[in-house]
């Protein structure tokens, strides 16, 4: 998972797997609607704490690899920054 897409993507099939609501994720991960939704868009920047406080309810993790190791599992899709995305924008 590189984009916040396919992070939100995995989120909510988690959570349709593990049959529970976006209320019960929220709550319990101490989140506002609005973050929980930002979050499960995939097109807001969030942060870290808020990605792990979800992951924990939803019994997953987070595993760092270097990128040659990515790249042999699966094709790269880097995440971009929103300076990244703006220069690119630019061009």
């Amino acid at each position: 998972m590189a984009t916040l897409k396919s992070i939100a993507d995995h989120l909510t099939s988690r959570i349709k797997e593990n049959g529970v609501t976006r209320k019960y994720l929220r709550e319990s991960a101490g989140l506002s609607i609005q973050t929980t939704i930002n979050v499960l868009s995939g097109t807001h920047d969030y942060r870290v704490t808020t990605l792990l406080a979800m992951l924990d309810r939803l019994d997953l993790d987070i595993v760092i690899l270097p990128k040659a190791a990515v790249d042999a599992l699966a094709p790269s899709h880097a995440v971009k920054t929103r300076i990244q995305r703006l220069l690119e924008e630019d061009q």
